[in-house]
C-alpha cells in the first residue's frame, strides 16, 4: 500500500513538473518549446505560427474552423467563443498577461489544438505560434 502510494505520488509529481518550468514570459515559453522540440529558439518561425493560426481545418461537425474563428483575424483584438463569451486578445502586445502562466498555456493549447486540429499541437507548433504572437505589435 505504501509503495503504491509512493509510486502514484511520484507519477503525479512528474506530470506537474512538465508544466512547472519558469514560464513568466513568452520568451521563456518559446525557449521551453524549442528545447522540447529539439531545435534552437532561432528555428522557431513566426510565419509558421501565423499559418497555424489562420489555416482552416475540417471541424468536428462539418464546417471549416481556424483559431481566427474565435480569436478574430487580428490577435490584438478580443474574440468570442462559440457561445458568445469574450476572449481576451492573444497578442502579448495587447494583453501583457498572455503567455505568462505555463499551466494555463498548456491547458488552452491542449483544448484549442484538439478543437481546431483534431489533435494536440507539437512543441514546435506551440513555439512557432508564440513566436508569431510575440512579434505582433
Amino acid at each position: 500500500m505504501t509503495k503504491s502510494l509512493f509510486r502514484n505520488s511520484l507519477a503525479m509529481l512528474g506530470m506537474v513538473s512538465t508544466v512547472a518550468w519558469a514560464a513568466d514570459s513568452p520568451a521563456s515559453l518559446m525557449a521551453h518549446y524549442a528545447a522540447t522540440a529539439g531545435v534552437p529558439v532561432s528555428a522557431l518561425s513566426a510565419t509558421r505560427g501565423e499559418t497555424l493560426y489562420r489555416t482552416e481545418h475540417p471541424g468536428r461537425n462539418g464546417p471549416m474552423v481556424s483559431c481566427a474563428n474565435c480569436h478574430t483575424a487580428n490577435p490584438k483584438q478580443a474574440g468570442r467563443t462559440r457561445v458568445g463569451k469574450q476572449i481576451e486578445p492573444l497578442a502579448p502586445a495587447a494583453n501583457p498577461q498572455r503567455f505568462t502562466d505555463a499551466a494555463k498555456v498548456e491547458k488552452w493549447f491542449r483544448r484549442n489544438c484538439t478543437d481546431v486540429l483534431q489533435r494536440e499541437c507539437s512543441a514546435q507548433e506551440k513555439g512557432d505560434f508564440i513566436a508569431w504572437l510575440n512579434q505582433t505589435k
